[in-house]
Order: C-alpha cells, then sequence, then structure tokens
C-alpha cells in the first residue's frame, strides 16, 4: 500500500481526550463539509438531472477542478469536492460515492457507473489509536467503474481499465484491461479505442 497522504494520528497525536474520542480532521475541514452537505441537499441534489453545468458550478464553488463536459448526477455522492479534480467528458453516476478525504483525480473520459464506491481512506488496525489514513488516488483516463464496483483505498486503476459488476479491486489495475471478482482478478485484455470522434478511418 503506498503512503499515506494523510494520517490523523500526525495532526491529533497530541489532543488530551481518549484516542476514540479525537476528531479525524480539523474544525475548518469538518465545518466546510457541514456546509456542503447543507447546499448539496438543498441545490445540488435537487437539481433536474440534465443540469450538470449547474451541479459542476457548485462544486467548483467548493473547490472542485473540472475540466469541460463533467457529467456529476444529482445522485452521486461527494465527500470533499476540494478534493475532486476531473479532467474533461468525467461521468459520474447516480448513487456513486466518491469518499476522498485526500485528492482524488479522474482521468478524461472516466466513467463511474451508478452505485459504485471510490474509497479514499481507512484505519491503521495496526496501530492501538486506530487512526485515519487518506490515500491520494488516480482513476486513469478511459477507465470505467462499473455499476456496484469498489476501489479499495491506495488503488490506482490504469488507463482503459475496466472494473467490473460488483467487483473489488483491492490493488492496482494495470491499463486497458478488464478485471473482475472479489478481490478483482484480471480477466481479458481490453481493446484500446481510439479519441471519441477520431477518424476511424483515415489512411495511415
Amino acid at each position: 500500500m503506498p503512503q499515506p497522504h494523510y494520517s490523523a494520528s500526525e495532526h491529533f497525536a497530541d489532543a488530551e481526550t481518549h484516542p476514540s474520542q479525537r476528531p479525524a480532521y480539523s474544525l475548518r475541514n469538518r465545518l466546510a463539509r457541514v456546509l456542503w452537505a447543507v447546499v448539496s441537499a438543498l441545490f445540488f441534489r435537487l437539481s433536474p438531472r440534465p443540469f450538470h453545468a449547474w451541479r459542476s458550478f457548485i462544486l467548483r464553488c467548493f473547490g472542485a477542478k473540472l475540466g469541460k463536459g463533467v457529467h456529476v448526477y444529482p445522485g452521486a455522492k461527494i465527500w470533499a469536492p476540494w478534493n475532486l479534480h476531473c479532467a474533461d467528458f468525467v461521468g459520474i453516476a447516480n448513487g456513486a460515492e466518491i469518499y476522498n478525504p485526500a485528492p482524488m483525480y479522474f482521468g478524461e473520459f472516466a466513467v463511474i457507473s451508478q452505485d459504485s464506491y471510490i474509497c479514499g481512506a481507512t484505519h491503521d488496525y495496526n496501530d492501538a489509536d486506530f487512526p485515519l489514513l487518506a490515500f491520494e488516488m488516480h482513476i486513469g483516463a478511459r477507465a470505467w467503474i462499473c455499476a456496484r464496483a469498489s476501489v479499495a483505498p491506495g488503488v490506482t486503476v490504469g488507463q482503459g481499465a475496466v472494473l467490473g459488476l460488483g467487483s473489488v479491486a483491492t490493488r492496482s489495475l494495470e491499463p486497458w484491461t478488464v478485471y473482475g471478482g472479489t478481490p478483482a482478478v484480471a480477466i481479458k485484455a481490453r481493446t484500446q479505442t481510439p479519441n471519441p470522434g477520431q477518424n476511424r478511418g483515415a489512411a495511415t
């Protein structure tokens, strides 16, 4: 597993309270998430399905870095918009959950399908204090996380990789490879297709 981007023990080790009662994040972070929860409930989740530009605007107001043509659907759950980085034409479907206490990057044309879960944090179970550990994560360009699939903390999804229906990625996925199962294993290679709109019939 890669080194964590954030460890709660490094920020709250000197707290006088019992470890089980210590906050995992700063007061500023917690207040920002409360504000995001309110705005999300009132203006994001209730917005009509086609209003992608409106939802992108709201996400950007909270610090998200989004390219053009990003479609985040109203039923998607974004834990921390300020840690969301999407290249052009990323799609995040209804029911998808992005748990991103640390920065999470999505390459162009990446697709995150319904009810999938990208988990960016865990706990150090070898430490008696059980501190939270958050990892920077990367989902490659043209990767597809299928419906109800899950990506574990610290896992990198390579360009063009596919994580099949209901599968669980506990290790990084190689580019242009189809994975399935729990834990996910490589099944077959995926054809590397040209960019959308590219002239496929052009002479070489």
